[in-house]
């Protein structure tokens, strides 16, 4: 599960301290190789850099994978949310190896802050579906209401349950489940977040009011709201750890975040839908998905600039990056359907059928020493 004892999580907070003022996915089997130098390799699929190069993901780079998924088998689990099952796709051959039920509306598989367990968040079923990595198979769900989507404190002391439908927060044990505190949120829509680096904030996206919230993750408690309108969805924070960046489906690009001063302070245009946003193995780009468009938009990470789009047609919605950072895989929301593109060229590879409503696709393992939950947020 996703907990730690006290001194692991001292330890812990010592080494995220350590890289930065604040806050990255395999090849089809797993393996820890990098890609080859290639005169058509694109941004953010170059050789892995040294750690220090990451800042805040100094741990997510190529085959950087830790001992606690030693032996895991590299799947692709798609939640179908409106068939209410979960496919489970072998990357080395690009095939569905499993089918299997979960309760109603799975939206997201989230990997435990441990990287021990998954967890399927079944939004209108009320329950937490585990999948044991090892097997990729199922066990008996964990009552929780509303989990829309899914996270881990880093310190891994607390899960935070997102309850969009509920419009709160419910932090909870993470071994237990059971309900420390629950925080209503001062907004319509909560669903996707990210921490600052030394774990004691959060910037979280309320999609359906085009705001953003701040919450205290000591004092259990919201601190702040910024107006940014339209749909405000995916948060991640920047390599460098200075702003955080927000995909913004209505207003078709990414919004750059100043948390401290509660600030927008820049607009990146993307593409039509802007819905999910992934760091490259080296930290150089982020991957946005534009769910309408049919494309992704590479956007450099330190200039904040749109380098490459790549249109392959579709609804990529949301995924991960591959270990050696070769392949980013995303869900065709619209199109029951799961892509893979290649980040060296921005080629579609493969398409993948899958069941209805196919959302938050978890690309398991990716490297990292701990995961914040969603589809994979690793440091």
């Amino acid at each position: 599960m996703g907990g730690a004892s006290p001194g692991a999580r001292l330890a812990l907070a010592g080494l995220l301290l350590a890289f930065g003022a604040c806050s990255g996915g395999g090849s089809g089997t797993g393996a820890a190789g990098r890609p080859a130098p290639s005169t058509s390799m694109a941004p953010g699929s170059a050789p892995a850099p040294e750690p220090a190069a990451l800042g805040v993901y100094a741990h997510t780079g190529p085959g950087d994978l830790s001992p606690a998924v030693a032996g895991v088998p590299t799947r692709v689990y798609v939640p179908n949310s409106e068939s209410n099952t979960v496919d489970v796709i072998d990357p080395a051959t690009f095939g569905v190896v499993d089918h299997f039920a979960v309760d109603r509306v799975p939206q997201h598989i989230a990997p435990a802050w441990d990287l021990k367990t998954l967890y399927v968040t079944n939004n209108e079923g009320n329950s937490l579906t585990p999948i044991d990595p090892l097997t990729g198979r199922p066990g008996t769900p964990i009552p929780v209401d509303d989990p829309y989507n899914l996270y881990f404190t880093p310190d891994g002391a607390h899960a935070i349950v997102v309850a969009e439908g509920l419009h709160r927060l419910d932090v909870r044990d993470p071994h237990t489940w059971a309900l420390v505190k629950s925080v209503p949120a001062p907004c319509d829509g909560v669903d996707h977040g990210d921490f600052t680096a030394d774990g004691k904030q959060m910037l979280l996206s309320c999609e359906f009011s085009g705001q953003l919230l701040r919450f205290d993750v000591d004092r259990m408690e919201f601190t702040g709201t910024i107006g940014v309108g339209g749909a405000p969805v995916d948060v991640r924070l920047s390599p460098d750890g200075t702003v955080f960046l927000v995909a913004n489906q209505k207003r078709n690009g990414v919004s750059v975040i100043d948390l401290a001063a509660l600030k927008e302070t820049q607009f990146i245009p993307a593409g039509k839908g802007t819905h999910g946003l992934y760091p490259s193995r080296d930290g150089t780009v982020f991957y946005a998905s534009n769910r309408l468009d049919g494309s992704v938009s590479v956007i450099d990470a330190a200039t904040r600039a749109v380098t490459a789009t790549w249109r392959f047609g579709g609804s990529p919605d949301m995924g991960g990056v591959s270990t050696d950072g070769t392949q980013l895989w995303l869900t065709g929301r619209y199109d029951e359907a799961v892509y893979v593109i290649d980040t060296r060229t921005g080629r579609l590879l493969h398409t993948i059928k899958v069941g209805k409503g196919p959302h938050g696709l978890c690309l398991f393992p990716q490297p990292g020493r701990l995961s914040l939950g969603h589809t994979g947020n690793y440091r």
